[in-house]
């Protein structure tokens, strides 16, 4: 928190941050002026929206899906291969995804030419910038997000899958009438916490996979403050901007925690 003190400071390395002049919401306002703002807003919300709606339901199915499969060995096989990416650093992550998507020898290319397509240049294309770094995310953390869903469901109580059995209710019934119900409360809090902070998408796998091609699309906030915050050194401004970004993720986490409450009767708090 101490760092926060300097969005409404002009930060001098020499005087340090007691040291340095105040000057208010100055900082805020440049960032609000910035040409750059809008931008920087958009990009942000539209990558960490398309990966809340398209990341978030995977996991639960490929819970529920694991949940049905009895043949022991099989389930950890498929643990295995889902759960594995998610300790790949994200540096190698990158470079397997330049290496797939590379534009004359990475895989997808090579099997597009097979079929009779023209090389794609995949990372140099704006517009699907988002879908690359969405699904590869998705792909990575999916099996380790289940897991949380599994623990879930191996919560509820076995007596209702014995009642929904007498009743002749089918697999998907169960799911329905079980299971979903069962796992519910951990699907709210995990929903909950994912929107609060949807404006924290992380930096690194995006600026490394960024380029001045694809930039156009790919500039986030966080991205915006590594740049102006450490490479160009202009500290104050760079916290004002993280500040108002975490501000805003706080907003959502007591909004969307109230609603939670609610609707569904589980929250945070």
């Amino acid at each position: 928190m101490l760092n926060a003190v300097l969005a409404f400071k002009d930060y001098n390395v020499i005087k340090g941050i007691w040291g340095s002049p105040w000057v208010g919401f100055k900082n805020f306002q440049l960032f609000f002026d910035n040409p750059m703002f809008w931008t920087l807003a958009k990009n942000t919300i539209l990558v960490s929206g398309y990966l809340l709606l398209a990341g978030f339901p995977i996991p639960i199915l490929l819970a529920l899906m694991l949940n049905e499969i009895s043949n022991g060995r099989f389930k950890r096989l498929v643990q295995l291969v889902t759960f594995a990416p998610y300790f790949i650093s994200t540096v190698v992550m990158v470079s397997i995804i330049m290496l797939f998507l590379a534009p004359r020898l990475g895989f997808a290319n090579v099997a597009l030419n097979y079929f009779g397509f023209d090389s794609v240049n995949f990372l140099g294309e704006a517009s699907m910038f988002r879908s690359i770094y969405v699904w590869s995310d998705i792909w990575q953390t999916a099996g380790y997000s289940a897991v949380i869903y599994l623990a879930a469901l191996s919560g509820i109580d076995p007596t209702l899958y014995e009642a929904a059995k007498v009743d002749g209710a089918s697999r998907f019934q169960k799911i329905v009438h079980v299971d979903l119900p069962g796992i519910l409360p951990t699907i709210t809090i995990i929903l909950i916490l994912n929107v609060g902070s949807v404006m924290a998408i992380g930096f690194e796998k995006i600026y490394l996979l960024q380029n001045q091609l694809n930039i156009v699309n790919s500039e986030i906030i966080a991205t915006y403050v590594y740049k102006i915050g450490l490479l160009n050194a202009n500290y104050s401004f760079a916290t004002a901007v993280g500040l108002f970004n975490s501000l805003i993720n706080l907003v959502l986490l007591f909004t969307v925690n109230g609603l939670a409450k609610r609707i569904t009767k589980s929250s945070i708090w």
